[in-house]
């Protein structure tokens, strides 16, 4: 069983710089692919990016390309975001995912990660 807990996110003014950060409980977390994704009340959940289980290898989603990084440390169970150049459209809750153990790919579809945390408020003021 594997548990998540995002932290890191706030109020930040338009062109600032958040890093979420990612805390796994559960042995099995570093066996599995990992993730980001972030949902309004308007929209669906949105793939933001993902990491392959040893960390080497991500993919990111077309809206924030450019502007996040995704990285991991297996040592500390956890996984990061650093997000830059934030837009108020940014303004989201953004959940950590977790895949099964020896799913190691990173992908965008949201009903493969089977762990999911509660999410993190990041808002951004214009």
């Amino acid at each position: 069983q594997v548990q998540l807990a995002e932290s890191g996110g706030g109020l930040v003014q338009a062109g600032g710089s958040l890093r979420l950060t990612c805390a796994a409980s559960g042995r099995t977390f570093s066996s599995g692919a990992a993730g980001w994704f972030r949902q309004t009340p308007e929209n669906d959940r949105e793939f933001v990016a993902a990491c392959s289980a040893s960390g080497r290898s991500s993919t990111y989603g077309d809206s924030m390309r450019g502007r996040v990084t995704i990285s991991r440390d297996n040592d500390k169970n956890a996984v990061y975001l650093e997000i830059r150049s934030l837009k108020p459209e940014d303004t989201a809750v953004y959940y950590c995912a977790a895949r099964l153990p020896e799913r190691i790919a990173p992908t965008p579809r949201s009903w493969k990660y089977h762990y999911w945390g509660q999410g993190t408020q990041v808002t951004v003021s214009s």
